[in-house]
């Protein structure tokens, strides 16, 4: 099968867990995404990338398969990782309210849709809650009624604060959240990036600004970006949610930089590229004194997901992420 009809199905999960201090853990539960229950090798699924952030102890996991395949993959991964991970002994920087803390469903190939995807979020969450007693999950994006976004989501449950006291949260599917296990976002949406600034600076509230002013909803900010910052390896580092946006901005450039874009059956979408973010936060560090120490992209653009994935698939390599280094830009 040619690489171009491999892709034309395919769907990607960047699967965030709780874990990233036992790499050896965090590598059994990628390797359950790609082997079946008696440890043989899946057919048509690979893990492109395996992203491990000690500070924030989370670990990001990107598997692509069809999107016949994609949901027993996923759910494989999440099992395993449900059974490792203790979330009363977690400790970690970053906000997180689940041992699975977030699985997103994003099409690549012409024949998925965002309504597709929604779909096969909706069932995994559902199959997740049934395979894992005792576990519970909030959906997004188009898994969710109202099509909620996954900032809008999190802000509702209290994400960003990491409360202590899960057991108010009412999920959509499964029981009261437990400690155990925690709460997982299940959701669909156009694909969405992770791209990290880190400014030379102690000072979080100066994060706090320059975060504030990136993030989309202000008046300045930019596109589909949204931001936290957070203390990270003795600096503050400026992490963005790089969204897919559908119309893009002024004749597909913003301040000068051409935005990538791609399609999803027919809808064309674009998103900020992290030479644009990188720069933005750099001008704003800049007027207090402060310069950046460098950007991780975590994970690959639409495109090179894609283009990797058909890459891996056709060559029937599951283990893709032995033969790729972390991308650091």
């Amino acid at each position: 099968m040619s690489c171009s009809s491999l892709g034309r199905r395919l769907v990607a999960c960047l699967l965030n867990i709780s874990e990233a201090r036992r790499r050896d853990l965090v590598e059994t539960v990628a390797r359950s995404a790609i082997t079946d229950a008696n440890g043989r090798a899946r057919e048509g699924v690979t893990v492109l990338n395996i992203f491990n952030d000690f500070d924030y102890n989370r670990s990001v996991i990107t598997i692509v398969a069809s999107i016949d395949l994609i949901r027993e993959a996923v759910l494989s991964a999440c099992q395993r990782a449900c059974s490792i991970i203790d979330m009363n002994s977690h400790e970690g920087i970053h906000p997180c309210m689940g041992a699975v803390d977030l699985v997103p469903l994003y099409p690549l190939g012409e024949e998925v849709g965002l309504e597709d995807c929604g779909q096969e979020a909706q069932a995994l969450a559902k199959a997740l809650i049934e395979r894992v007693p005792g576990s519970s999950a909030f959906l997004f994006g188009w898994a969710d009624s109202q099509h909620r976004s996954l900032a809008q989501r999190r802000k509702g449950i209290g994400w960003f604060k990491k409360a202590e006291d899960i057991s108010t949260i009412q999920p959509d599917i499964g029981p009261q959240p437990a400690r155990r296990y925690g709460i997982t976002g299940v959701g669909a949406s156009p694909y969405t990036m992770n791209c990290n600034v880190t400014i030379d600076t102690q000072d979080l509230s100066l994060g706090r600004f320059v975060a504030s002013a990136v993030r989309e909803s202000s008046p300045n900010g930019i596109p589909g970006v949204q931001v936290i910052a957070l203390p990270h390896e003795g600096v503050v580092e400026i992490a963005c949610n790089v969204e897919s946006v559908e119309n893009g901005p002024r004749s597909l450039s913003y301040e000068g930089e051409p935005w990538p874009g791609f399609t999803i059956r027919g809808q064309n979408l674009y998103h900020a590229p992290a030479s644009l973010i990188t720069a933005r936060v750099a001008e704003l560090a800049r007027h207090h004194g402060v310069a950046i120490k460098g950007t991780a992209l975590i994970g690959f653009t639409p495109c090179e997901c894609r283009s990797m994935a058909e890459g891996a698939l056709s060559k029937g390599i599951g283990e893709f992420w032995k033969n790729l280094p972390q991308i650091h830009m």
